[in-house]
């Protein structure tokens, strides 16, 4: 899932710097939470999508079918 939303944040040109601005968190927090150092809750998930312009489903779906 958390390559999904770096790619998508990478897709809208945004640096972590502006996604944690419109997040209202830090660059390190983006940066923790995209390296894998940091886990988000589904509140933060939605967040990021709503963020990133993301169809937070669409996400979900997309995880859903890599097999484990």
């Amino acid at each position: 899932m958390i390559e999904l939303l770096v790619e998508a944040r990478e897709r809208s040109g945004l640096t972590q710097t502006e996604l944690g601005a419109r997040l209202g968190r830090y660059q390190s927090v983006i940066a923790a939470i995209e390296s894998g150092g940091r886990r988000i809750d589904i509140v933060e998930f939605l967040a990021i999508a709503d963020a990133l312009d993301m169809d937070a489903a669409a996400v979900v779906q997309a995880v859903r079918a890599v097999p484990a």
